[in-house]
């Protein structure tokens, strides 16, 4: 139990590590305010600086790592959308989405978060985004709220490798934000792809922001949850159901209630 003087401290450390912290750069912290003014000298005579022939400049982007700025946003979504196409198996889309610079957050996550599961699924779950321990093991759904998702599906008797799991955004954005519409825009096609290839015979959208993206519904969640609609690719359409995301249900248990209902649904469709 941590001791009430302690309290603060520990509420301050848990903010700075939920906001992307995750380093410190001195022992202790420094009050540049109460730190005296340097002393003004005279400034020496600037030297030459050597300017180095235009053939010898270095690009953007090297062998050495330097990542260059993304392009802007029309322009990342069309090329998303040819990488996308072009991709014949997950795998392939998989190694075509590690090498894609047209997204910002790729920059800031720790790594890729593709897919979990059976790529053959019959059910198939989208979220929104990973978060802070997706973005550590690179998995989908494996923090409290995926847990919760596992306990939802083997109630109805499924195993969460009998499933497809994905996120419509593949990069953790900076301390758990919601993304922005243009980085769901640029990430669309990679998802509208990535359901093509798997071929599920329902699609689950967990939360509003997947399925306003998916399903192009601007209603609440709690008015179109437990309804039927249709995501239609370019030469299937493929039943489609909203449902509470987990985090949600998290943090109002009482909605869960409605989230068995969904499910047994499911289990009913799945069976006939």
């Amino acid at each position: 139990m941590i001791p009430a003087e302690a309290k603060p401290v520990s509420d301050l450390l848990t903010f700075y590590v939920e906001s992307g912290v995750d380093a410190a750069l001195d022992e202790s912290p420094a009050n540049r305010f109460a730190e005296p003014a340097a002393p003004l000298t005279a400034e020496p005579s600037p030297r030459p600086v050597p300017v180095r022939p235009r053939a010898e400049a270095r690009p953007a982007a090297s062998a050495a790592g330097t990542i260059a700025a993304p392009p802007p946003p029309e322009e990342a979504v069309m090329a998303a959308r040819a990488a996308a196409r072009s991709a014949a198996s997950l795998e392939e889309l998989r190694a075509i989405m590690n090498g894609f610079e047209g997204c910002a957050l790729r920059t800031t996550a720790k790594q890729l978060v593709f897919g979990d599961g059976s790529p053959n699924a019959r059910l198939m779950f989208v979220g929104e985004a990973p978060g802070s321990d997706e973005d550590q093991t690179g998995v989908p759904f494996v923090g409290r709220s995926g847990q919760l998702l596992d306990r939802m599906l083997a109630a109805i008797g499924i195993a969460r490798s009998e499933v497809y799991i994905a996120n419509i955004v593949p990069w953790r954005p900076p301390g758990n934000r919601d993304p922005s519409i243009h980085e769901t825009q640029i990430c669309l096609p990679f998802i509208q792809r990535q359901i093509e290839l798997v071929g599920p015979e329902i699609l689950v959208c967990l939360g509003k922001p997947s399925t306003a993206t998916l399903l192009g519904v601007s209603d609440g969640i709690k008015r179109t949850r437990g309804r039927w609609l249709v995501y239609r690719t370019e030469t299937s359409e493929i039943r489609a159901m909203p449902m509470f995301h987990p985090a949600y249900l998290l943090r109002n248990p009482i909605e869960k209630r409605f989230a068995w209902r969904d499910f047994l649904a499911i289990k009913k469709a799945l069976a006939t």
